[in-house]
């Protein structure tokens, strides 16, 4: 158990910081404008599928930062604990059900997509709002307040933006702000799964150490 407690963390980590490398590597394509063009549309213009693996990766490594966060205690249950679950399975949904081709009409699939991708979006910096004040009265927690706050603020006003471009504002530099929010989102979880790695690995450093010091003083006294 203690094994897994110290790797899960570390799993989380990497999925984060594998999807990011594999979202820049899929960005490479001299026929689309990432500026206008949103992640989604790149994805399905993608037929290696990295973009598409970096999204299920992301989603699987969400849910072992879940997972690592559970098991660590933070002060997650409840609403937060449900919108990273929501993020983490419309991340996989949107993996795997993709959109249609640029200038296609939306089909079922493509409106699925469309509705989980907004639900991702949208369930991750409310996790992070409702975490801060939680974060924030937690003594193991509390360092990373007012970074998960500012991150989760980051993401708010991203949510807005997006909002705007893409209702009002006819789509117009919707691939760049996407790409914004999407850093912002991605840097909370960088921020708990980091922190969650220091907690983990630093209670379990201490307990290995405790344990011969314990004995040493019990052999004293005998």
């Amino acid at each position: 158990m203690t094994a897994a407690k110290r790797l899960i963390p570390l799993a989380a980590c990497a999925s984060i910081l594998f999807s990011v490398v594999a979202v820049l590597a899929g960005q490479f394509d001299p026929g689309l404008d990432p500026l206008n063009v949103t992640i989604s549309e790149y994805a399905v213009s993608d037929h290696g599928g990295v973009t598409e693996i970096a999204m299920a990766v992301l989603g699987l490594g969400s849910l072992a930062l879940l997972a690592g966060l559970r098991s660590a205690g933070a002060p997650i249950k409840g609403m937060p604990e449900r919108l990273l679950l929501v993020w983490s399975g419309a991340l996989l949904v949107a993996a795997i059900i993709p959109t249609t081709p640029m200038g296609h009409d939306l089909d079922l699939a493509a409106q699925i997509h469309r509705y989980v991708s907004v639900a991702a979006f949208v369930s991750l910096p409310a996790a992070g709002a409702l975490m801060v004040p939680r974060l924030a009265s937690d003594a193991a927690w509390k360092p990373v307040a007012r970074v998960v706050e500012w991150v989760a603020l980051a993401g708010g006003f991203g949510l807005l933006a997006i909002t705007y471009v893409a209702m009002p504002g006819d789509g117009v530099l919707i691939g760049l702000v996407e790409r914004l929010l999407l850093g912002a989102e991605v840097a909370l979880l960088a921020v708990l799964a980091a922190w969650l790695v220091r907690l983990t690995w630093r209670r379990e450093g201490a307990k290995a150490l405790d344990f011969p010091t314990y004995h040493r003083f019990i052999a004293s006294r005998s």
